[in-house]
C-alpha cells in the first residue's frame, strides 16, 4: 500500500494562520515551533482533530515535519511526498527534500539555523518521541539554546473550527478472530516484564492496545482502533479511555482491568514515578514513547526498549493466519469482479474518457462492501491513470480526478478491513496496447516481485538484507523505486504494522523475520510525468523445507495471501525466464482454483478470470 497524495489542488492560503502562530510563539518566548507528523500514539493516519500539520501548511501526507521560525516556514519530507507537498503548499512554505544532496533533516536544520545560540524551540511534548526530543535538546544545548515543551498545542489555539475527538464506542474483537484470550496476552507480557526485571510497561500505540485487550474501534479512518493508553504491571492492568467508549459488553469483557479517564495517564505516571523512585523500580517504555510520557514517569525510572507487545502482535497465531487467508479470498473476489467490470465498462460500455479515477474507486469499494465480514477500507484507494500513477502516494479527489484512458496505464492500490484480517493489493493494467517500454518496465517489476516471492532464507534474516533481492532485476537496467519493498500488515489492525518490513531502512536491519509474520511484496517503477507500475501481494511468512540443512536451521519463505491475476499482456516474454513463467502459471492456477467456484454465477467475472489465469 502506498499512502495518499493529492494532485492539482489549489494550495491552502496559510499567511493568516502563520501570522497567528508566530504571534503565539512570541507570547511563549520561543523562536521556532515544530509541528511533527507523529501523533501521541504513532498511528500512520490521524484523526481529523489531530491534522495539525495539514491545517498550518496545507500538506496532508503521512510523513513530514513542519518547522516554523520567526521568518520562515519549512516542510521536511521524503521522496514519496515531494510532488504532493509542492502542490499542496503555498509560497509561504519552503519544501525541504530530505534525502537529496545537501538537504538536512529538521533536527540538523534547527541546530544549524540557530548555531549563533540562545534559540528556544517549542513543541507539544505529546507529539514527539522522547528519543528525538532528547537528541534535539542536546544539540540545541550545545549552541546555548533549548527545546521547550509547550503543553497547550499552539495549532489548536489558532484552529477555530477544529473537529471534535471521536465519541464512537469500542467493541470486542471476538475470540474466533483473535485466537487468544486477552488475559493470556497479559500473562505473556508480564512474563516478559519479569524476565527483564521491570515492574511494568506503558503502552501508547493504539494498535498494540487494541491487540492486547482484544478490542477494536473506529476513531481513526481506516485503522480499527480507539483512543486509549494502558499500563500493565506484574499484578494489574489499567486502561485509560473515555467512559463513553465503553459499552456494557466491553466493560464485562474487561473484567479485572481497571478503567480510568483517558487524560489521567500523565498524573498517574507522576504518582507512579514517586513510587518507583522510592522502591527503585523500573518501567519499560517503547522507543517511540512520547516526550510527555517519559517526562511524567521520569528518566531515572525508565528502561527504553522494544515493547514485548510489538513482537507478540507481529507474529500472528494460527487463528489470525487463517483469518488472513480467508479474508484475502473474499477480497480477491471483490477485486476480480472490479477488474472485469472495469474492463467491460472501458471497452464495451462507453466508459473510456468518461469514468473518472474516483468513479471507479467508489465502485471497487462497493464490491468490497458486498463481502462477508467487511468493516471498511484499510486505506484511501489509490486509483491512478497515466502520469498520476507516477505519483507514488496519489489519491484522486473530485473534481480534479482524471478520466480513465485506455491508451494509458492504470494503477490501483487498495485494501479492506475485515473482521478476520486486513488486505493490501496493487495491480497495474493496460486496457489497450502498451508500448514496448511500458512492457519492459512492467516485466522487470514482475521479475522483482517473483524474485522476492521465491526467496528462501533462515529465520531472523532481516528485511534490510532481503530488500536487494527485489531490486536486482531493476538495478541491472538502471531502474529503481523510491519506497520500501514491503511493510508489515496487521490482522484486522493497521495496514502498516511494525516492526517487520522489507526496505533499506536502518530500523529493519535489527528486526529478524519470523514465521507467521505478514508483509507485503510491492516493487515498482515510476517515470515522472508518464506512468507508474507497482505489483503488490500481501504475504505470510511460512516455514519451508530445504534439500540440505547442515546447521539445522529453520528456513522460511513467502506465501502469497493475495489472490488476484497479474496482467499477462503486459509481459515482455523476451526477458521473462522459463522459471518465472512457471511461477506465474502456478500462481494463476491457485487464483483460478480458489476463486472460480465463488464467481461461477457471474458470467462476466468468470470468463474474465478464466482468460486472465490461463497459462502463459
Amino acid at each position: 500500500m502506498a499512502e495518499v497524495e493529492v494532485q492539482d489542488i489549489a494550495p491552502v492560503s496559510t499567511s493568516a494562520r502563520l501570522a497567528k502562530l508566530r504571534e503565539l510563539m512570541r507570547t511563549h518566548g520561543i523562536n521556532a515551533y515544530i509541528v511533527p507528523s507523529e501523533d501521541a500514539h504513532q498511528s500512520e493516519y490521524v484523526a481529523a482533530c489531530d491534522e495539525r500539520r495539514a491545517y498550518i501548511s496545507g500538506f496532508n501526507g503521512s510523513a513530514g515535519t513542519a518547522v516554523v521560525t520567526e521568518d520562515s516556514a519549512n516542510m521536511f519530507t521524503d521522496g514519496r511526498y515531494f510532488l504532493q507537498a509542492s502542490q499542496q503548499m503555498d509560497a509561504n512554505w519552503t519544501l525541504m527534500k530530505v534525502g537529496m544532496p545537501n538537504v538536512p533533516n529538521w533536527n540538523t536544520f534547527l541546530t544549524k539555523h540557530y548555531r549563533g545560540g540562545g534559540a528556544r524551540v517549542g513543541i507539544d511534548p505529546t507529539l514527539i518521541p522522547a528519543s528525538k526530543a532528547t537528541e534535539l535538546k542536546a544539540n540545541l544545548t550545545k549552541t546555548g539554546g533549548d527545546l521547550v515543551p509547550i503543553e497547550t498545542n499552539l495549532i489548536d489555539a489558532i484552529w477555530p473550527d477544529r473537529p471534535e475527538r471521536s465519541k464512537k464506542a469500542a467493541f470486542v474483537h471476538k475470540l474466533e478472530y483473535a485466537g487468544e484470550e486477552f488475559k493470556s496476552k497479559l500473562q505473556r507480557v508480564r512474563a516478559s516484564l519479569k524476565s527483564n526485571s521491570v515492574e511494568g510497561i506503558v503502552v501508547a500505540k493504539l494498535d498494540e492496545i487494541a491487540w492486547l485487550f482484544n478490542l477494536r474501534g473506529d476513531d481513526i479512518l481506516y485503522n480499527p482502533v480507539f483512543f486509549a493508553y494502558a499500563i500493565v504491571t506484574l499484578d494489574r492492568a489499567t486502561l485509560y479511555v473515555d467512559s463513553e467508549k465503553l459499552t456494557d459488553k466491553v466493560r464485562a469483557h474487561l473484567e479485572d482491568v481497571e478503567i480510568k479517564p483517558y487524560d489521567a495517564i500523565f498524573d498517574e505516571l507522576k504518582v507512579t514515578a514517586s513510587a518507583c523512585a522510592e522502591a527503585k523500580l523500573k518501567f519499560l517504555t517503547d522507543t517511540s514513547a512520547s516526550w510527555a510520557l517519559v517526562e511524567a514517569l521520569g528518566h531515572d525510572n525508565i528502561v527504553i526498549g522494544t515493547s514485548p507487545v510489538t513482537m507478540f502482535k507481529a507474529i500472528k497465531n494460527d487463528v489470525e493466519i487463517e483469518g488472513m487467508r480467508r479474508c484475502h479470498i473474499r477480497d480477491g473476489v471483490a477485486v476480480v469482479k472490479y477488474l472485469s467490470w472495469l474492463e467491460d465498462q472501458l471497452l464495451n460500455r462507453g466508459g473510456n474518457l468518461k469514468l473518472t479515477e474516483c468513479d471507479v474507486a467508489d465502485r471497487l469499494e462497493e464490491f468490497r462492501r458486498e463481502q462477508d465480514k467487511f468493516f471498511g477500507l484499510s486505506f484511501d484507494t489509490i486509483s491512478s491513470v497515466g502520469s498520476n500513477g507516477a505519483i507514488i502516494h496519489y489519491k484522486p479527489t473530485r473534481p480534479t480526478d482524471a478520466k480513465l484512458d485506455i491508451s494509458k496505464l492504470y494503477l490501483v492500490d487498495s485494501g479492506g478491513q475485515y473482521l478476520d484480517g486486513t488486505t493490501d493489493v496493487t495491480r497495474t493494467c493496460h486496457f489497450s496496447e502498451p508500448t514496448d517500454w511500458e512492457k519492459e518496465c512492467f516485466t522487470r517489476v514482475l521479475k522483482a516481485h517473483i524474485a522476492l516471492d521465491r526467496a528462501i532464507f533462515p529465520t531472523n534474516t532481516t528485511g534490510y538484507a532481503l530488500d536487494c533481492i527485489a531490486r536486482l532485476p531493476l538495478w541491472e537496467k538502471g531502474l529503481d523505486f523510491r519506497h520500501g519493498t514491503g511493510h508489515g500488515v496487521g490482522a484486522f489492525l493497521n495496514v502498516h504494522e511494525g516492526p517487520q518490513g522489507i526496505a533499506m531502512r536502518p530500523g529493519y536491519a535489527s528486526v529478524g523475520l519470523k514465521a507467521n509474520m505478514t508483509v507485503t511484496n510491492e516493487p515498482g517503477f515510476y517515470e515522472d510525468g508518464k506512468f507508474g507500475i507497482r505489483i503488490e501481494n500481501t504475504c505470510i511468512i511460512v516455514k519451508t523445507d530445504t534439500e540440505f540443512n547442515i546447521d539445522d536451521k529453520e528456513f522460511l519463505t513467502f506465501e502469497s495471501a493475495t489472490l488476484v491475476p497479474i496482467q499477462k499482456k503486459m509481459i515482455d516474454r523476451r526477458i521473462f525466464t522459463d522459471h518465472e513463467v512457471e511461477w506465474l502459471n502456478a500462481y494463476h492456477k491457485r487464483v483460478w482454483d480458489t476463486l472460480s467456484p465463488l464467481v461461477k454465477d457471474d458470467e462476466l467475472t468468470y470468463e474474465w478470470l478464466k482468460r486472465e489465469t490461463s497459462p502463459l
